[in-house]
């Protein structure tokens, strides 16, 4: 029998503006129970450059300044069978995907989807569709430490789109 690993809760506060989605929690993510929880992933850096925090405030604080700035956090997968974290290892017959079109639904101001990497956009457009979000979509550099090609300064650069979509 395969072990299935299922994801988090979406980071979700009352009027999201932008939804950031990833493809499923790495091994280091899920043994932290923290989104991005991998100490080389660029993601929480990026977000403390573009939201103006530390990158070290404990987990809770982070995700509140994305809650603040109507960003939201979740994942294209709930479960699935992954021996390891890489993308690649996703067992294809053992996704169950998050109910992302009833988000779309409660979230009418939602204005874009922001996918963390290739993977998160190919599964997304694979097992749910861009039909019943009105808004627009963005595929942006993966911030995981596999995605060594780029570097954390280029990654920024581009991740700093989202800008014009945040609410003071």
């Amino acid at each position: 029998m395969k072990a299935i690993d299922y994801g988090f809760k979406p980071v979700l506060g009352p009027d999201p503006k932008v939804l950031i989605l990833g493809t499923m929690p790495s091994v280091a993510s899920l043994n932290s129970q923290q989104y991005y929880g991998h100490p080389r992933n660029a993601f929480w850096w990026i977000m403390g450059q573009l939201l103006g925090f530390e990158c070290t405030l404990d987990y809770p604080q982070r995700t509140d300044f994305l809650i603040q700035k109507h960003i939201a956090l979740w994942d294209v997968i709930a479960s699935c069978h992954r021996p390891g974290s890489l993308d690649s290892r996703i067992d294809e017959g053992t996704i169950q995907v998050n109910p992302l079109q009833n988000l779309f639904l409660s979230c009418p101001h939602l204005k874009l989807l922001a996918f963390n990497g290739q993977s998160a956009f190919k599964l997304f457009s694979k097992h749910i569709g861009l039909d019943g979000f009105a808004g627009e979509h963005v595929v942006l550099p993966s911030t995981s430490p596999a995605n060594a090609a780029t570097s954390r300064e280029e990654k920024l650069a581009q991740w700093a789109m989202i800008r014009r979509y945040l609410v003071d």
